[in-house]
């Protein structure tokens, strides 16, 4: 029988009522004891590290979820961490790089209602990741609503729906159909499926540290270029969403000077695109061809969610534009 460590960290599936409205309340035998039928499944623990409502998650939480998994790690089989549901993409991202060489699943779950109300969506999302969990496979995964995604292609696409979450540029990875895994025949057709059965021959390490020296840039018609003036000064690494398929104005204004000066002044450039789906090729049009000549990093069909965690975990991990480039390149599907 596997052994299934649960991390609870708060969010809407441990929340209650108060008079301020939404809570978390309830710690993780309080989760585990809605869930009886569980034990004949695995053998289930739990532990509380924290109570907060998602809004409030960031990278040095973020580690503390990476290091209990590591302090925890030969002891179990597979770990379930209940999130909340408006920042889990981003932990399920971070988890991804900072969890290196893993060889057991670390899946992520939560739900729309709190467990104590009667329509709950919390119990079935959590049994889903527990039974997802026991699988023998390894990686990150998010399970929600029935289907289960890669962690580093969830994204929160809803914000009252049971079905919140979608698997953005890459296969779901399985759905949860009668209390069993069916693993979707896009992923046991790829490389991937391969990929999360083998295991990895290096040592399993944690490694947590995040740069948070990191900026988000929406572009609009309209942007002007004193906030690239701002970025250089401030910041390591921007990720800048831009228009379509990987478009960057090139006149009234010029920005690709100023991506230009960023890089020129050692700030890591990543460029994504303000589409969910299809990702960011600049072989495309000229303005992206032109984009593509700047020292940048492309994020390919990544989410801005997982190209932000990662620049973040790149920019505290290598020394060099050169390498976090490699690495991010390497990894951008």
């Amino acid at each position: 029988m596997k052994r299934i460590l649960l991390i609870a960290t708060g969010g809407t599936i441990a929340s209650s009522e108060s008079a301020e409205g939404l809570t978390p309340a309830l710690d993780v035998e309080q989760l585990v004891a809605y869930l009886p039928e569980m034990q004949s499944l695995c053998q289930l623990a739990g532990v509380s590290i924290m109570s907060i409502d998602s809004t409030n998650m960031n990278p040095k939480r973020m580690g503390i979820i990476a290091q209990t998994v590591a302090q925890y790690y030969d002891a179990y089989d597979g770990f379930v961490i209940a999130h909340g549901t408006d920042t889990m993409a981003y932990s399920a991202a971070a988890l991804t790089d900072m969890l290196r060489h893993l060889n057991k699943p670390v899946v992520l779950t939560g739900s729309q209602i709190p467990m104590e109300a009667p329509d709950t969506d919390a119990k079935k999302n959590l049994s889903d990741a527990i039974r997802f969990a026991c699988e023998n496979i390894r990686g990150v995964f998010v399970a929600f609503d029935g289907i289960v995604i890669e962690g580093g292609h969830a994204m929160k696409c809803r914000t009252r729906s049971r079905h919140a979450f979608e698997s953005i540029n890459f296969p779901v990875v399985a759905q949860m159909q009668d209390k069993t895994v069916q693993y979707t025949k896009d992923i046991e057709q790829s490389a991937f499926w391969h990929a999360m059965q083998e295991k990895s021959q290096q040592a399993f390490a944690v490694q947590p540290e995040l740069c948070t020296d990191v900026f988000v840039l929406k572009l609009f018609p309209g942007i002007g270029t004193e906030i690239f003036d701002y970025i250089k000064k401030q910041f390591r690494g921007v990720v800048i969403e831009s228009f379509g398929i990987g478009g960057i104005p090139d006149e009234n204004p010029n920005l690709l000077t100023k991506i230009r000066e960023l890089a020129q002044a050692g700030v890591a450039v990543a460029i994504t695109t303000q589409c969910l789906y299809e990702g960011v090729d600049l072989d495309i049009y000229a303005v992206g061809k032109h984009l593509a000549e700047q020292p940048i990093l492309v994020a390919g069909t990544m989410t801005t969610e997982a190209i932000v965690m990662k620049l973040m975990w790149s920019l505290a991990h290598f020394d060099t534009l050169a390498d976090i480039k490699a690495y991010i390149e390497s990894n951008n599907t």
